[in-house]
Order: C-alpha cells, then structure tokens, then sequence
C-alpha cells in the first residue's frame, strides 16, 4: 500500500511565501517522498514591492515587478490557487478559503503578510490612499492622471507617514510632477526614517529638501476629508486643503490570523522558535510581517522583505529536515544593508561597509533587486529589457 502524498499549504505569495515554495521544489527530495506544494494568494500576480515607486515614475513596467504566478511557477511542480482565506482549522490541519474547496496540509506555512491600516483616523478609510499593492498603484495612478489633466494651478499632495515608503513616495511624486506639486510628508515623531542609518537619512533630508518637500514633525493627523486635512501640532489643529492624500503607515496582521489559537504578541503577530515553527505546533511555519520572530542570537527579528527573503530558506529547509528526519536550522539574519530610491535616477545605498548616494546607488540598487528577483528566467527577461529598453529610447528620438 503506498504512502499518501505528504502536502505543504503555503499561504501567501509575497517574499516570504513564493520564495518558500520556489526554494522547496528545487530541494533534493527522494521521486517517492515529494510533496505536493500549493500557493495559495488573493491575487494571480507577485508583487516585488521594494520596486512599486518606479511604476509611479514610468521607470519601470508592471510586467517587471509584477509577475503572474503562473508563470513564475512553472516547470517547478508548485501547485498555484487563487483564493482568500477564510480560515485555518489548526486541530483538522485544513485551510478553509472562500468560494472554493478548503485544502488539508501536513505542514502550513503563514507568510500572509500585512494590511495598511485605514481606520485609525476620521476618513483615512475613504478618502486616502494605501500604497501595498498593484491595485493600490492602479488606484493613485487614475486619481494622479485626473489631477495632471485639471486645471488647478496646484497639486496639493499629503503624504502619511516619514518612513521608507513615506519618503520615496514623496521623492517619486515630486519627479514625476514637478513644479505644478506641493507635498507635504506627515510624520508623528521627531525625526524621519527613525530607524535608517544616518547616512541615509541625511541623503533623504537632501533629496526631499531638493525638491521642495515641506516635513511636518511631531504631527499627529486628526481626521481627513475629501478636499482637506486636520493636523494637530503641539495642541493646535490646523485644517489644509488637500487634493491628495496618500497613507503610508502602519502594518496590521490580516484579520484571519489574529483569530488563531497561536500565541502571539500585542500586535498580533503569531510567536515563533528561531525555526520559525510556531509553538505547540510544530507542523505549522510561519515568517515575514506576521511573524514575531528571535533569531539563533536571541535578537528580535524586524518586519521587512530582506527579513522574509531570507527567512524563506530557512522556512523550506525546515521543512524538508523536518519531513526527512534532519535536524532544523536556527535563524540567522544577516543585515545586508539598506536602499531607497530617492526619486528618478537618484538612490542611496548603506551597507557592507559601502555608503553611496546618487546615480551610483540607484544603479547599484537596480542590480541588487535584479538578482532578488523570484525566477532566472525572470531575472534574463527584466535583465535584457533594462540593457535595451535605453537604447531603444535613444534611437526612437
């Protein structure tokens, strides 16, 4: 009597959960013990996300950043299923999804990710908007055409939130629509970019003072309406016209996962041993946004897509030891540095005792988000587009 096929659920296809489920296929797994590997994503596309600004600007192609998963899949034997959660059976080891037939699992993966969210002021729910997805780019693209096509003498552009995506975004925008902007980046604390290294952060003081950026500290947003927002500054509240805002802060773990009977943190992320399987049930990984993580040093782990890029090995290794009787592996961040787009052609990179800004940096970050990209073969077609595309720019002109 054969043995059934032992099957991985992988849920969510962001960093953590693609990349999980591309490096499992390629893992030397006996022709009688493969598993069957499902991905399972709201949406049919992958979102390379640290590269969403540059579709703002017409840098780059939706097709670049944005790939359908089937075609990322194929040839690898990873089963892919669009569908949304609508919950996990921990005690029946079954995914229940909407519209569709649930999908038992003898091991899960959660890597889920985050939401932006929307409702932690007054209006932000109907009149801002979250910068996470493609649907979201598609969105602040039509509403950023209406305003370029108007007649106002103005573009008044809020951003929320002086973080990393706060400031590119600011930078992008400001490229992209020139003297006709005014931005305004909205930050609660003291300072930009709190936890960037200081390089960085005087590059992005530079880039967004280049381009007319007025910043706004120690700002708390009081509420937003259609064509206006209220900002609260050392007890005082001021209403500004807006003609856009745009909501950059915060991540919340999806709603699905918080109902979990999974220990978890204040914020709801799901608490992990270094191996990233959460406690008391071994069978279960989980990693990125919704991951409260320790690493094999018993450092916290941060919330970012080199974080899940990396801890997707991990995942995939730790589950194949786990599956052919090895001995799992403790996380082990490394910190490969940091980089921003700081507007068109224009970036800064730290990291690996290197310190770049400008063109350098924005061509050293092209090439690093180059090789983090899923696939070889992907990496070839973006690759060669952005060698010609150039070229062919030039000889059209």
């Amino acid at each position: 009597m054969t043995q059934p096929t032992t099957r991985i659920c992988i849920l969510g296809g962001g960093f953590g959960g693609l990349y999980t489920a591309l490096r499992l296929s390629q893992l030397p797994w006996e022709t009688s013990s493969k598993p069957e590997i499902i991905l399972v994503d709201q949406s049919d596309r992958f979102i390379f996300s640290p590269l969403l600004y540059e579709l703002l600007t017409g840098e780059l192609q939706t097709w670049e950043i944005a790939p359908p998963y089937q075609e990322l899949l194929q040839g690898t034997g990873v089963r892919f299923h669009q569908a949304v959660v609508s919950g996990i059976d921990i005690d029946k080891q079954r995914v229940q999804l909407q519209d569709s037939p649930g999908i038992s699992y003898d091991r899960l993966v959660l890597a889920l990710g985050g939401e932006t969210p929307l409702d932690l002021v007054p209006g932000a729910t109907e009149y801002a908007h979250p910068f996470r997805s493609i649907t979201d780019v598609y969105s602040l693209e039509e509403r950023l055409r209406i305003l370029e096509e108007s007649n106002t003498e103005k573009i008044r552009v809020a951003i929320v939130g002086a973080g990393y995506c706060g400031v590119e975004l600011a930078c992008k925008l400001a490229d992209r629509i020139g003297e006709k902007g005014r931005f305004r980046l909205i930050e609660i604390s003291d300072q930009i970019l709190r936890t960037s290294p200081e390089f960085n952060r005087q590059a992005a003081k530079k880039a967004l003072d280049t381009r007319g950026v007025f910043i706004d500290l120690e700002t708390k947003v009081v509420s937003i309406a259609e064509d206006t927002i209220s900002l609260e500054y050392k007890d005082q509240i001021d209403e500004i016209p807006v003609d856009l805002v745009i909501w950059t802060v915060g991540t919340r773990v999806a709603s699905v996962i918080k109902t979990l009977p999974l220990k978890q943190n204040q914020r709801g992320q799901i608490t992990t041993t270094p191996q990233l399987q959460v406690f008391e049930h071994p069978e279960i990984f989980a990693l990125g946004d919704l991951a409260d993580c320790l690493d094999a040093e018993g450092k916290q782990v941060p919330a970012t897509a080199q974080v899940a890029f990396q801890q997707a090995d991990y995942t995939a290794w730790n589950i194949w030891a786990s599956l052919t009787n090895r001995p799992l592996l403790p996380f082990r961040y490394q910190q490969l540095g940091e980089m921003m787009a700081l507007g068109v052609d224009n970036a800064t990179f730290t990291g690996l005792g290197i310190k770049l800004d400008g063109s350098l940096a924005y061509l050293a970050r092209r090439l690093a988000y180059l090789y983090r990209l899923p696939t070889l073969d992907h990496q070839l077609k973006v690759g060669f587009n952005w060698l010609v595309r150039p070229i062919i720019e030039t000889l059209s002109q």
